[in-house]
């Protein structure tokens, strides 16, 4: 087995402490907020930059909260857009959780980033993720010019089950005839049905993201076992990745998702799409938000997103 960052594995060690309580044996509330807390101690703070909060209309009358980093303001002109979802595993996560990456892309992007609070599980069990984000990339494209952003030059991305949603929104709009964004941005996203490739058999202990907490997730988002074949979960359960965004697919080596992250990208490229692949060595899922234990590599990863967007925007 290749090797682990060395920093990453002293804070793993601490992080499997007998002392502390497994997520999955939290109570979603609880979760959430050790989550938020966490993330506010382990990244580094984000670029500053204007930030305009927003509630987005949903389809049952629901307002979702939102918030728009203005990488590009005092520029002329409307600014190109990412739509960003957070991951969490449809439980955990929200805009403060993600506020660090947002800004730094934002700003090394020199792009508008429109961050997305969709509602979470078991409060709101699937597909009620995927309509939010389907609500948000509408109300985007309808009225994102008053703000202004340059919709034409629109990307859609976000990290773990974000980038599910990501790519999911790509699919339902190639179903739906509505015009690709310039890119699918997809930070080791989950993308099957089932958690059974060796590289979850690898890393099912030990590695941040642990197999228990990712089945606890699922059984938190998911109505029944039938929604796990659902391409708006699986993005590999649906017939056919013709016609999708170009993708910008960043994976690490020591993550549970690395091989369906892998099979995601080969889909993608027999299917005609071009894809951008990189795995980054040593490091372990959300590594991107872990800017205070590897800031190197946080850092790096960042740099390069906002390279792969500024190149789809131009």
């Amino acid at each position: 087995m290749p090797p682990l960052h060395p920093d990453l594995e002293a804070f793993l060690e601490l992080a499997a402490a007998p002392s502390r309580t497994p997520m999955s044996a939290m109570r979603p509330a609880q979760a959430r907020e050790a989550y938020v807390q966490s993330s506010l101690l382990l990244d580094l703070p984000g670029a500053a930059l204007p930030v305009e909060p927003l509630t987005l209309p949903c389809r049952d009358g629901t307002r979702l909260p939102a918030r728009l980093y203005l990488g590009a303001h005092g520029r002329t002109g409307p600014s190109p857009v990412l739509l960003f979802f957070h991951g969490g595993g449809y439980v955990l996560g929200n805009c403060d959780s993600h506020d660090a990456l947002c800004r730094d892309l934002a700003h090394a992007a020199q792009c508008a980033v429109l961050s997305v609070d969709y509602r979470l599980a078991p409060e709101h069990r699937f597909p009620s993720a995927f309509e939010d984000a389907e609500d948000a990339h509408r109300w985007l494209l309808a009225h994102g010019a008053a703000w202004p952003l340059d919709t034409q030059r629109l990307a859609i991305g976000g990290d773990s089950v974000g980038g599910t949603l990501a790519t999911a929104l790509c699919l339902a709009a190639r179903e739906a005839g509505r015009p690709q964004p310039c890119l699918q941005l997809l930070l080791y996203p989950c993308t099957a049905a089932w958690q059974d490739s060796p590289s979850h058999q690898r890393y099912a202990t030990g590695h941040l993201l642990e197999q228990a907490t990712l089945q606890w997730m699922f059984q938190q988002c998911l109505r029944s076992e039938a929604d796990r074949q659902d391409w708006r979960f699986a993005p590999l359960q649906a017939a056919s990745l013709a016609g999708l965004a170009p993708a910008g697919i960043a994976l690490a080596e020591h993550d549970p998702l690395v091989d369906e992250g892998l099979a995601y990208a080969e889909r993608l490229r027999a299917a005609g799409v071009p894809v951008a692949l990189k795995v980054y060595e040593g490091m372990v899922h959300d590594f991107a938000r872990l800017g205070q234990i590897v800031p190197d590599a946080a850092l790096q990863l960042r740099q390069d997103l906002a390279a792969q967007l500024r190149a789809a925007f131009a």
